[in-house]
């Protein structure tokens, strides 16, 4: 296992970091000139597991061990395609932080509403990417691959284990849908609750749910993504931005086998 040195902390005084109106177009409004010196032992090719769900794995454990507050957190990057009938002219990424929920061979599992513009977007382009950042040990992985849903059940299993409040929310919430105000979703909240014969357990007055938990059906519109990669890259800051980057890959269009992984292993200039 690799050892590590937290990078340092920037300095930043008024010299270094500059906010104020701009007098111009051109003028910027926040200028940075400082950045981390990434003190770490860096990462060298024989650390590496052939497999990069087993690196991601041993990476994940030293990230939960050595202080990252919610490792679990990732960017989720997805591609809005152009249609006849959209205003979209050319593909357009956008990102958001999700949280990661479980690790199998075959890849990295989230939750979502299917509605949302990611869970659209997965599903008129399922090519996406992960992105990681484990700042206290000067870590990140990257992570393409094309995004594939859950079984009905396997997405029961876990909305089952999620608070109950959470699964009110998920039924009241339509995600990334334009909405009047608060009131608006909290109307639409208590009216599920209502309706599940669970009034008050998404805590909308503060107070914690403190009655019997009840089964709340599984929304059709509500599941998971497997994101199945076919590239990872591991990141080791280093001093100087001299940093250690390693790359997994294999061929995107092959049939994934999870008793069958098997990856190319290149070295990445910094």
């Amino acid at each position: 296992m690799t050892d590590f040195t937290p990078s340092s902390s920037v300095n930043m005084g008024q010299s270094d970091l500059h906010s104020s109106a701009a007098s111009s177009s051109n003028k910027p409004l926040t200028s940075i000139k400082t950045h981390n010196q990434y003190q770490t032992t860096g990462l060298s090719e024989s650390d590496l597991s052939p497999s990069p769900i087993s690196q991601f794995d041993a990476w994940f454990k030293d990230a939960l061990e050595n202080g990252v507050p919610e490792p679990e957190a990732m960017t989720i990057s997805t591609t809005a395609l152009p249609t006849p009938s959209s205003s979209v002219k050319a593909p357009r990424p956008s990102s958001r932080v999700v949280l990661l929920k479980q690790v199998d061979p075959k890849g990295f599992l989230f939750f979502t509403n299917y509605d949302s513009r990611k869970g659209r977007e997965l599903a008129a382009n399922p090519y996406c990417s992960l992105a990681f950042y484990w700042k206290e040990i000067s870590r990140s992985v990257r992570v393409c691959g094309r995004a594939e849903r859950l079984s009905q059940a396997e997405s029961k299993a876990y909305f089952d284990s999620r608070p109950i409040g959470s699964r009110i929310g998920a039924w009241a919430s339509p995600q990334s849908s334009v909405i009047r105000g608060r009131e608006e979703l909290e109307q639409r909240v208590r009216d599920k609750e209502n309706e599940f014969g669970v009034p008050g357990a998404a805590g909308l007055s503060g107070e914690k749910w403190q009655g019997e938990d009840k089964d709340v059906p599984l929304p059709s519109h509500w599941g998971g993504f497997r994101i199945v990669p076919d590239e990872i890259e591991f990141w080791a800051g280093r001093n100087n931005r001299l940093h250690d980057r390693f790359r997994y890959t294999r061929d995107i269009n092959s049939q994934v086998d999870a008793d069958d992984d098997k990856w190319e292993i290149a070295r990445l200039a910094p």
